[in-house]
């Protein structure tokens, strides 16, 4: 069985990108264990100090979550042009650990524009040494014109996006 977590960069429960999260999940092949990680609100500020052998529990559980995992999808809005201050806190945390490396990352950056944000996790991950591909990494712009109140995602070039993405990030994950 494949376990995939997912993690949306916003903190917001009704946001395009955890809609974006939840269609990934309808795609999942039966074999395919999927998990929205919803604890970004309480990974604690980064603090090199306390990043040693016992680090805070929430980093531990996360670090573990990861580390079991196949393969990881984030996908978040881009806040004030950059990365939301939670997501790349969350990031900072994973630097001195290798949790990331060589672990197949999916990225979706979807907002207004997303251009910065996405550009900079693109950086961010390559640091981290994830694995990272042009297929596996998606920028939907102007997301609240393609995602409706509901949840449902309405514009028929993203779903075709989102698709091909999953099907790289699969192929990734399965090679």
């Amino acid at each position: 069985m494949k376990n995939i977590v997912a993690i949306s960069g916003s903190l917001r429960q009704g946001s395009s990108n955890h809609a974006i999260l939840k269609y990934l999940s309808t795609l999942m092949e039966p074999d395919t264990k999927y998990t929205i990680y919803n604890n970004l609100a309480d990974v604690p500020a980064f603090d090199p100090g306390l990043d040693a052998e016992t680090p805070p529990a929430a980093i531990a559980a996360l670090r573990q979550l990861l580390l079991n995992a196949d393969g990881i999808i984030i996908c978040t809005p881009e806040y004030a042009f950059g990365v939301p201050g939670s997501l790349k806190n969350m990031l900072d945390w994973l630097v001195s650990s290798s949790t990331l490396v060589d672990k197949p990352v999916a990225l979706i950056t979807a907002s207004l524009g997303g251009e910065y944000a996405h550009a900079s996790l693109l950086l961010t991950l390559g640091a981290l040494t994830a694995k990272l591909s042009d297929e596996t990494n998606l920028l939907i712009q102007f997301v609240r014109s393609k995602v409706a109140a509901d949840g449902t995602i309405t514009d028929t070039d993203t779903i075709k996006g989102l698709k091909d993405l999953l099907a790289a990030f699969t192929a990734q994950i399965n090679s």
